[in-house]
């Protein structure tokens, strides 16, 4: 360590919010070089690049092949798929000085294929699974988390080309157990749900989720089942349609200042109406405005749901992805004066081609109280499919604790996970816009298909330190820490030699090994960059040197055992090999 390219901190960063990111940058792993963009410098460099070997030893297991393109990307290749557009602002554009325009890769969907076409055109040259791992460029808008949720990322992406569909069953089966192995050689603890394949286009897909409390992602389980899902990706099971047949008429009401749910439940079981009324017993029209993918003006869509539900902002661009939206301005109320603000119904939405989209608890024959389109009233006993007939339904409620399982075991519970892995069945997205067809037995074309799987490198990274730390540091599992064992030399110049001989003798047994041979730097320091920088073993040569012993010391579980140093290197090799 006395020559190594490191400087430790004693405080956290000022800017960070998450233990990955306050550990990594105290331990020297990383440094800030702008928002969202970090540099690797030498221990976190290891870190990486052994995350990065695990990925490519079980990428390589199941026959895939690595290759490396490149990061800027012509934009035709993206306009060709519809992604220049659908990206918006998350794309880095940029201009050559001939004035072409490029951008810098966040996936390889489109090059792959090209690449694929380019080179195979038989049914006897598939399947085939080519991957990379590469540096990805997302323009975050609040880069935040350190390495977590960056603008610059390292990512392995795999593409399987399969000539059928049942071929790609079995390479998307093959890349699920792969990450299987992957994650669970990492030391983490993940859950794997269904999720939605987003501007990726393509049908089946699941999520590699780390559980940790600081995730950005939540995710539902079942408390009778294994059902499991992103919760942008559950699906509300909807009640059977009713008889509308007898239902009472829908009457109109004079209700002042009840423009919240609160006030309006509040004012009807104020007003001697003969009955209780709850929020679950409202329908409350949420109105947003969205923009299609290179489209220059806005259009207004309106959300009915139970006035108990909030609608989940996140689930909502889910649905309506590549498609942008945006919550309403006072100006696009003042501009459409039809909209009455706090009172909106759905017969106002309909007259004036409003789309209108109703929560799938909105069924045919169910009553509600809401809006009646005139500032202080509400209108009571509306009834879906005979006063109003929605446009179609859209799943963008949140989701709570206690709600019914889609699978229809058990209710639902969530907790928070960071987004690790990722895989799709992409099928003939890509391969329909760029035409790739390979002949098949019988001489006649088939058009390829396709999957996509991603794995966030530095991600992975930074997620076995969140779920890996303690309030010392980092505790590395042994697969992808910096160094098996951390020799430290404590004191004068006899403890830092003999620390330097025990260091030659364990990296002569094949073991990587950090020795800390500084001189002028306190015991105490020594320890405590040691705990922090969270090597799985460590051999501490201190006092107990003139007594011929040194310190053994398992950094996961603090076990500490003196040992004679005739032995210290077995037991060493023992305790990195167990």
């Amino acid at each position: 360590m006395s020559t190594l390219f490191l400087r430790t901190l004693r405080e956290d960063p000022a800017d960070a919010e998450v233990p990955s990111h306050k550990l990594l940058v105290r331990g020297g792993f990383v440094r800030r070089s702008a928002p969202g963009v970090y540099s690797w410098l030498p221990l976190g460099r290891i870190v990486l690049e052994n995350v990065s070997r695990v990925v490519r030893e079980e990428m390589n297991a199941i026959g895939a092949q690595e290759v490396l393109l490149p990061a800027l990307l012509p934009r035709e290749y993206y306009e060709a798929t519809g992604r220049w557009d659908e990206y918006g602002d998350t794309l880095f554009r940029l201009r050559d000085r001939k004035g072409a325009d490029y951008l810098l890769g966040p996936t390889h969907e489109e090059l792959f294929t090209l690449l694929v076409k380019g080179e195979y055109s038989s049914y006897k040259d598939f399947p085939v699974t080519l991957y990379q791992i590469q540096e990805k460029f997302r323009d975050e808008a609040r880069p935040r988390a350190g390495v977590l949720r960056g603008r610059e990322f390292h990512m392995k992406d795999s593409y399987s080309f399969d000539i059928d569909d049942e071929g790609l069953q079995a390479s998307y089966d093959d890349h699920r157990a792969a990450y299987v192995r992957i994650f669970d050689r990492l030391g983490l603890e993940y859950v794997i749900v269904s999720a939605t394949s987003g501007a990726m286009g393509g049908s089946a897909s699941e999520e590699f989720l780390a559980v940790a409390e600081t995730g950005e992602d939540t995710f539902v389980r079942s408390t009778e089942s294994d059902y499991a899902a992103n919760v942008e990706a559950v699906t509300t099971p909807a009640p059977e349609a009713r008889s509308v047949e007898g239902l009472p008429e829908a009457v109109v009401h004079h209700t002042p200042d009840t423009a919240t749910i609160q006030t309006l439940v509040d004012f009807l079981n104020g007003a001697g109406l003969g009955r209780d009324f709850s929020e679950a017993d409202t329908l409350k029209n949420v109105l947003v405005k969205t923009r299609a993918p290179g489209a220059e003006g806005w259009e207004l869509l309106a959300i009915g749901l139970p006035g108990d539900r909030e609608v989940d902002f996140k689930r909502l661009e889910a649905a309506l992805e590549p498609t942008e939206v945006a919550l309403l301005e006072e100006a696009d109320f003042a501009a459409n004066p039809f909209l009455a603000k706090g009172y909106i119904g759905p017969r106002a939405l309909l007259d004036n081609k409003v789309r209108y989209l109703v929560d799938p608890r909105v069924v045919t024959g169910t009553s509600w109280v809401t809006g009646a389109d005139k500032t202080d009233h509400h209108v009571i006993d509306l009834v879906a499919g005979r006063d109003f007939v929605p446009d179609g339904t859209i799943d963008v409620a949140e989701v709570r604790d206690g709600d019914p399982s889609p699978d229809g075991r058990g209710t639902l519970y969530t907790a928070r996970g960071i987004e690790i892995g990722h895989i799709f069945q992409l099928g003939r997205k890509y391969t329909d816009a760029f035409q790739v067809d390979a002949l098949g037995p019988d001489g006649k074309p088939r058009r390829v298909t396709m999957g996509s799987y991603g794995i966030g490198v530095s991600r992975a990274v930074a997620s076995i330190v969140e779920q890996s730390h303690d309030d010392k540091g980092i505790v590395w599992p042994r697969e992808v820490a910096p160094a098996d064992v951390h020799v430290v030399g404590t004191g004068k110049g006899d403890q830092i030699e003999e620390a330097l001989r025990i260091a030659r003798e364990l990296e002569a047994r094949g073991l990587r090994v950090l020795v800390d041979d500084r001189k002028g730097v306190s015991p105490g320091v020594k320890f405590t960059d040691a705990e922090l920088l969270g090597v799985p073993t460590g051999v501490i040569v201190g006092r107990g040197l003139k007594d011929g012993v040194v310190e053994l010391r398992d950094r996961a579980n603090g076990d500490r055992e003196e040992v004679a140093l005739a032995e210290i290197v077995d037991r060493a090799v023992a305790a990195c090999r167990s």
